[in-house]
């Protein structure tokens, strides 16, 4: 179970099969015409300054997520200010666990830009049908090759280079596509040094490397039906961490899949895709690449998920409908060793996850009603059960004796939203309510070091849901050159699970002031507001425009962590025949409402000016667009809320790359 290579034969072996919305396109008019209506909602991998891009920038375009950052590699993806245990993060709908306590690997750290199609973003219980959620939802849709398309053979080469901390990375993907076989795979390398900030000083262990590769196989079983595989293997390696500790030495994922799906021609049902999956992450983090720790110590973590998906697309006349059906059963192992120089010498072993079982069953639905060519009203809920079994308990008992060795949860979820397009407006409003487990973490974790605070941590089995009650609202004006978009919601959460300092027990790690054990404040509040507007001043020339703000606050009104100060970001793109030119100025305001209680203190305000230019080469058969760019220009020093330990941020860097399409 620990040994990823052990099972990579096995698997490869008994590949299941899965297909996608696109995957049988060409049988009926019916099908082409919904998936061509699904296709324009979907934004392609890139951002308005790069063309190449890793999965973190992608995300960080969007207004309502967020990036806590130790380091260059593996941002921790915050959904509406919250932390990512408050958010369903899948790739295709399937459920991955990190093997990481301190969060150094994400779900996002173990895909790419070039086997990704698009990322589906939901906010608060819109994102239950991915299961259980506060925040929302966050899936990383893979690319996924049709049948019978006219262009047999595609594919696509990203190369470049980044200056500041030496990044150079290679990214290839190949398709094919057959009446009755479809294919599609990637591979992708990306290396980097140290980087430096705006003072031109070298940030020590922040370097990275990464390897990436995924397959997937389509096959027509019928006329409307078809089985499809995946695979993602991922591994990084000498992973640099800046702002804790300690480093990774090694993480390796492996992600399969196996679906059927079918498609009805007649009635109302109009499809029905199943899943089975099953992935396994290792991590191994350690400090021997620290000298200056008096004490070393290894944290190694394993992550085990078996899964079922299983949904129906219902319709008739202005009715639409999804219901699905989510499984998993994941373990969850991480280790604590100290010895002192030499590794034989071991003075202390625990489990900092004690072998934590996790099953999770929900049936989620959500319906649609066009009311009228202008309105319609969506509504949609979920009821899930959560079962947890911790094999070691004698560690939790320790700080919680007598804490049960099981607990089973149910988790409901509701929501209900308002649609209206009354040109040139559209508006919409929404409420949500639901619940959410515990993490392992949270509920099971033993001394886990946060180095931000400086504390270790013990997690709570008796703790209970969290139960949140959300409203939103969005209006939006669009005319032919311009339009104007504001979106706000708003977050009542009881039960919200923070830490807290203990007065028993006394810290294990040589560096921790203190520890604290996880508890819930009686409620929190959180707002979000995000405004953007777009405007065609010529032909030729585009402007763009966001600002966000955040307030967040405890039962007293206390400050919560990691909340973004007001943002903004401003751009201009020029864009003529093959040539491309954007600039843009973003910055955040001084973070005033700052939490000393969870260790942040005040930051301050920073702006940096970006700029790239691009041109499309003339070629026959093959497209090349060739980039040059450089970010933070002026080579500020600035470091954000969200920095872990006040980092500092990259100082100027000047990118290149080359895109060739065939």
């Amino acid at each position: 179970m620990r040994r990823i290579a052990l099972v990579i034969p096995v698997l490869i072996a008994s590949y299941g099969l899965r297909a996608q919305d696109r995957t049988l396109q060409s049988d009926t008019t019916t099908v082409l015409q919904e998936v061509k209506v699904k296709a324009k909602a979907k934004k392609k991998i890139k951002t308005d300054l790069k063309l190449a891009v890793s999965v973190d920038e992608f995300l960080a375009s969007s207004q309502s997520i967020s990036f806590i950052k130790r380091g260059a590699y593996a941002w921790e993806p915050m959904l509406n200010n919250m932390s990512s245990e408050r958010s369903a993060v899948t790739i295709d709908g399937m459920h991955i666990f990190g093997a990481c306590t301190d969060k150094m690997d994400p779900v996002t750290s173990y895909v790419e830009t070039n086997n990704l199609s698009t990322v589906d973003i939901k906010s608060g219980q819109e994102g239950s049908l991915h299961g259980s959620t506060i925040a929302g939802s966050i899936d990383l849709q893979r690319e996924n090759t049709a049948f019978g398309l006219d262009k047999k053979v595609g594919g696509n080469y990203q190369t470049g280079f980044e200056f500041n901390n030496k990044q150079f990375f290679n990214l290839a993907a190949l398709s094919y596509s057959g009446q009755k076989f479809a294919a599609d795979g990637s591979i992708s390398f990306r290396q980097a040094e140290n980087y430096y900030d705006g003072n031109n000083k070298e940030v020590k262990h922040s370097q990275f490397n990464k390897f990436n590769s995924s397959v997937g196989l389509s096959f027509k079983t019928g006329e409307r039906s078809a089985l499809r595989v995946d695979a993602i293997y991922d591994k990084a390696k000498d992973v640099g961490f800046p702002a804790l500790p300690m480093d990774l030495w090694l993480s390796r994922a492996l992600i399969t899949s196996a679906s059927y799906k079918q498609l009805f021609e007649d009635g109302i049902i109009q499809l029905w895709d199943t899943k089975i999956y099953y992935n396994a992450i290792e991590h191994y983090m350690d400090d021997t690449t620290r000298p200056e720790n008096l004490v070393h110590m290894d944290m190694p973590g394993w992550s085990t998920t078996y899964g079922l998906l299983s949904k129906i697309a219902l319709q008739r006349d202005s009715y639409r409908s999804e219901i699905q059906l989510n499984a998993y059963d994941n373990l969850s192992i991480a280790e604590m060793r100290m010895y002192p120089q030499d590794r034989s010498n071991r003075t202390m072993f625990a489990y900092s996850w004690p072998w934590v079982t996790t099953r999770f069953a929900s049936l989620s639905n959500t319906n649609s009603w066009d009311l009228s060519d202008r309105s319609h009203v969506v509504l949609g809920g979920s009821l899930g059960v959560n079962y947890n079994y911790s094999k070691y308990a004698e560690f939790n008992w320790i700080f919680h004796p007598g804490a049960p060795q099981e607990k089973t949860r149910i988790l409901p979820g509701l929501h209900a939203s308002y649609h209206i397009d009354i040109a040139p407006f559209t508006l919409s409003a929404g409420a949500g309510y639901g619940h959410r487990a515990p993490s392992i973490s949270e509920a099971y974790g033993y001394y886990i070091y946060n180095s931000f605070d400086r504390y270790d941590y013990i997690g709570n089995p008796n703790l209970g849901n969290e139960v949140s009650y959300e409203t939103n609202a969005s209006v939006g004006y669009q005319t032919g050159r311009m339009g104007i978009q504001a979106k706000v919601n708003y977050f009542y959460i009881q039960d919200y699970i923070v830490g807290k300092i203990l007065n028993m027990g006394s810290p294990m790690n040589y560096q921790s002031v203190g520890v604290k054990g996880y508890t819930a404040l009686d409620h929190a509040n959180i707002f979000n507001l995000a405004l953007s507007a777009h405007y065609d001043i010529l032909t030729h020339l585009h402007w763009k425009g966001s600002l966000t703000y955040a307030r967040a606050t405890d039962g007293s009104g206390g400050n919560l962590p990691f909340i973004r100060p007001i943002s903004y970001q401003t751009g201009l793109q020029y864009m003529y025949k093959r040539l491309g030119i954007q600039t843009s100025l973003q910055g955040d305001a001084a973070q005033r409402d700052y939490s000393p209680e969870y260790g942040e203190d005040k930051t301050a305000a920073y702006q940096i000016w970006n700029a790239s230019a691009d041109y499309t080469l003339p070629a026959r058969k093959v497209n090349m667009t060739l980039q040059v760019g450089a970010e933070n220009i002026l080579n500020a020093y600035y470091s954000t809320y969200a920095d872990w330990g006040n980092i500092p941020r990259m100082g100027r860097n000047i990118f290149t790359s080359l895109k060739i399409n065939f």
